[in-house]
């Protein structure tokens, strides 16, 4: 129903403002009647993290950030959903305005910067819909003003295990001053320690077991990729997301004025330099962990190169914006022809096919 009235809906929600149409979007999905989500196709189902997925194509972080509509969102076909970014303590966010659609470019530009109602309200939301079918994760970070901001990603963990299947530990976020700044070697050791030792805490207490990804940015160096993933191996992280939004701005974009904007780029033009660091992080990683592949996913064709590149699962966000929600059943539907094409019983021995010469840049 919500996917047919998206046609009819795009004029109105684009000639808003773009976070008044996001409210608007996350409302209408919060208050829909809660539905089972369609049977997938069991060629499509991925094994990682200790989870059976039913598809790769996930929601990524930040669609659903205070974690309203997860069902309704899982409804829609995903085959699994990341809400977030969640903080300890609430608070707002940059100024609007602070989100912009750059249309020609089917890419966006958000200074967010971690905009939350805080865990509490989360673990609140989250425990009602305990028992109910799909996967559902939540990225972590820390409060901007945060004294202490690896005590905040343990609070995080230690409320949310036993809520969610996943939680993903955000350190790349362009938005919020010094995050970053935790991908070094050093902090990243001790953040990765603490979270971990906080999720083996609280899985036994609760008898659980939540999977620990890591998020990366798509801007990092090869020196600096080496370091975090030799640190995420050795701490025993449950897999990697790459990449989260780029602070770079391509030559090829068209909407110049827009592109002036403070924060971080999502989109068409994230693909190729995602999927390259996607397939640099697969070649390190070795199999050892699974991958998750975001950034300019917006058809199956793109959807399966994340795939060759490394990734087990996929995620989207920004083509939602463009394409509506009957994209996530048109992926699934080309992902399945590809399948057949290839005569091929699952995506898995596809993962990491072509990663050596996406590395190098060759997306021909």
């Amino acid at each position: 129903m919500i996917a047919a009235l998206f046609p009819l809906a795009r004029p109105l929600l684009q000639a808003l403002d773009p976070e008044t149409a996001h409210q608007l979007t996350i409302k209408a999905l919060s208050v829909a009647p809660v539905r089972l989500p369609p049977a997938d196709d069991p060629r499509l189902a991925v094994e990682a993290f200790g989870r059976r997925f039913p598809n790769p194509v996930g929601l990524a972080a930040g669609f659903d950030k205070q974690c309203e509509a997860p069902d309704a969102l899982i409804a829609l076909g995903f085959g699994f959903v990341e809400l977030g970014g969640v903080v300890p303590k609430p608070q707002p966010g940059n100024p609007r305005p602070r989100v912009f659609r750059l249309t020609r470019d089917e890419a966006v530009i958000n200074r967010f910067g971690l905009n939350s109602d805080g865990l509490d309200a989360v673990r609140e939301r989250l425990a009602r819909r305990r028992g109910r079918p799909g996967i559902v994760g939540v990225n972590i970070s820390a409060n901007k003003d945060s004294a202490d901001r690896l005590a905040d990603y343990v609070a995080c963990v230690e409320g949310l295990c036993g809520l969610a299947d996943f939680l993903t530990v955000n350190v790349s976020s362009p938005n919020t001053p010094g995050l970053r700044d935790l991908q070094g070697e050093a902090f990243l050791d001790e953040l990765l320690a603490r979270s971990l030792e906080a999720r083996a805490a609280a899985d036994k207490r609760q008898g659980s077991r939540t999977a620990i990804l890591l998020k990366i940015a798509p801007d990092l160096t090869l020196d600096a990729l080496d370091a975090i993933v030799a640190t995420a191996l050795r701490r025993g992280v449950d897999g990697l997301i790459v990449s989260n939004t780029t602070v770079a701005r391509p030559a090829s974009l068209r909407e110049t004025a827009l592109a002036r904007e403070v924060g971080g780029l999502s989109g068409k033009p994230l693909f190729q330099p995602s999927t390259r660091m996607l397939a640099e992080a697969f070649l390190r990683v070795e199999r050892r962990v699974p991958l998750i592949g975001v950034g300019g996913v917006d058809s199956a064709e793109a959807a399966f190169a994340k795939i060759r590149a490394g990734a087990s699962l996929v995620q989207l966000y920004t083509a939602l914006v463009y394409h509506g929600p009957s994209l996530i059943g048109e992926i699934k539907e080309g992902l399945l022809r590809r399948l057949d094409q290839e005569r091929l019983s699952s995506l898995a021995s596809v993962v990491g096919r072509d990663a050596a010469r996406f590395a190098q840049g060759d997306f021909s």
